[in-house]
C-alpha cells in the first residue's frame, strides 16, 4: 500500500521559497472614529505551484487580505509578501510593476475583467501590449484555448455568458505569465454548471502553468478542485483542509482529505464552533499536556475541581474524571493564584 501527493507543477524558478506568505498581519480600519479590525494576526503560506481555496463568512477578512496582497492596500502591521516582493515597503511605482508582472487578478464583477468594446482575443491581446510584450501574438490565442474560449475569440462580453466571461477574464489574468494568480469570488455570480466551468479552468491553468493561484470564496464546490482550503474566521486563519490521492494495493486511487486546526507561531488556534458549542467552552478552558496530545476541558467552576484520567478523553458534555489532583482553593473556594501557591510552598 502506498500514498501519493498530486501537486501541480511549478515554473522553473531560482527561489524555493513560498509564493504567499504573511505573518502576524493586521489591518484596522477606522470609521466613525471607531476601530475596526479587519485582520488579527493573521498567518497564510501559500507554497510554488499550488492550488489554494480561501473560504470564510462575510467579514471574516477575505476581501482585506485579497486587497493586500494584490497591492491595493497596505496592512496596519505584520509582514505580507508574495513572490519574494515585501509588499508593505513597495514604492507607488513598484506596486504598479508588481501587478502588471507579478501578480494577476479575476474578479467577481465582470467589468472590472474585460473591456465592453473589444472582443475576447483583444482584451487578451491588449494585456499582453500593456506587460510590454508584442513579440508572440500567438499567445493570446494559445491562453485562450488553455480556458476553452477559443470558439468564441471575435465575440465582446456582452455577447458571453457570465461563466465565458470568466473564462476569458483568467486568460487576460494569465496574459503576462504572472508568478500569482488571485481571485475574488469568481463564481460568485454564477449557476452551478458555470461555476463548475470555471472552477475546471483554474484547475487547468495551475496544472499546465504551474501558476500559483489563491481563490478567496464562499463556493463550497470549490473544495473538489483545490489542494488545500483554508478557513479564515474573525481575522485569522482558523482550520486548514489537505487533500491527496491515496492508491491502494489493486492500483485504485481514492480521493483523501484531513482537516487541521491552524496553530500559530505564538501557540494560538481557533476551536470549531461546534466543539465550543457541544462542550459548552467559554472564555476559559483547562488543558493538560498527554504523552502525545493535549486535553482541553471546560474550565467553569463546576468542573474546576476535576480533572481527567491519565490518558483517557473524556466523553462529550461529560464532566471529566476526578483521580487527578483537586485544585488549591482559598477560604472562598476560588483557585490560588500562582503567587499564593510560590508562598504557601516557602
Amino acid at each position: 500500500m502506498n500514498t501519493t501527493a498530486t501537486p501541480a507543477p511549478a515554473h522553473a524558478r531560482a527561489d524555493t521559497g513560498p509564493d504567499i506568505e504573511c505573518r502576524g498581519l493586521v489591518r484596522i480600519f477606522t470609521v466613525a472614529d471607531i476601530e475596526v479590525q479587519a485582520l488579527q494576526g493573521l498567518d497564510l503560506v501559500v507554497e510554488q505551484g499550488e492550488l489554494v481555496a480561501l473560504i470564510g463568512a462575510s467579514g471574516s477578512g477575505k476581501s482585506t487580505l485579497l486587497s493586500i496582497l494584490s497591492a491595493l492596500d497596505v496592512p496596519t502591521a505584520g509582514q505580507a509578501t508574495v513572490a519574494g516582493r515585501d509588499l508593505p515597503a513597495l514604492s507607488s511605482r513598484e506596486r504598479v510593476t508588481y501587478r502588471r508582472e507579478v501578480v494577476g487578478f479575476v474578479w467577481q464583477q465582470t467589468g472590472r475583467n474585460l473591456l465592453p468594446y473589444l472582443s475576447a482575443l483583444e482584451n487578451v491581446q491588449l494585456a499582453r501590449a500593456i506587460g510590454g510584450d508584442r513579440t508572440h501574438p500567438e499567445r493570446a490565442t494559445e491562453l485562450l484555448d488553455l480556458v476553452g474560449a477559443a470558439d468564441f475569440a471575435d465575440r465582446r462580453p456582452a455577447e458571453l455568458s457570465g461563466g465565458q466571461q470568466q473564462r476569458v477574464a483568467i486568460a487576460v489574468a494569465l496574459a503576462n505569465n504572472p508568478r500569482v494568480l488571485l481571485a475574488d469570488e469568481p463564481t460568485g455570480d454564477l449557476d452551478e454548471h458555470a461555476s463548475e466551468e470555471v472552477l475546471r479552468t483554474f484547475e487547468a491553468a495551475n496544472r499546465e502553468l504551474g501558476t500559483t493561484a489563491l481563490i478567496v470564496t464562499h463556493d463550497p464546490t470549490v473544495s473538489e478542485h483545490v489542494q488545500r482550503t483554508v478557513q479564515i474566521r474573525d481575522g485569522r486563519t482558523s482550520t486548514e483542509v489537505l487533500r491527496w490521492t491515496h492508491t491502494d494495493d489493486e492500483g485504485r486511487e481514492h480521493a483523501m482529505a484531513e482537516e487541521f486546526a491552524v496553530l500559530d507561531r505564538v501557540g494560538r488556534l481557533q476551536l470549531p464552533t461546534e466543539y465550543m458549542d457541544q462542550l459548552s467552552l467559554r472564555e476559559r478552558v483547562r488543558l493538560r499536556l498527554e504523552e502525545d496530545h493535549v486535553g482541553v476541558w471546560p474550565g467553569d467552576r463546576a468542573t474546576r475541581q476535576k480533572a481527567p484520567e491519565a490518558g483517557a478523553a473524556p466523553e462529550p458534555g461529560a464532566a471529566p474524571a476526578s483521580d487527578a489532583p483537586a485544585t488549591e482553593t482559598d477560604a472562598d473556594g476560588q483557585p490560588l493564584t500562582r503567587r499564593q501557591l510560590r508562598e504557601m510552598g516557602q
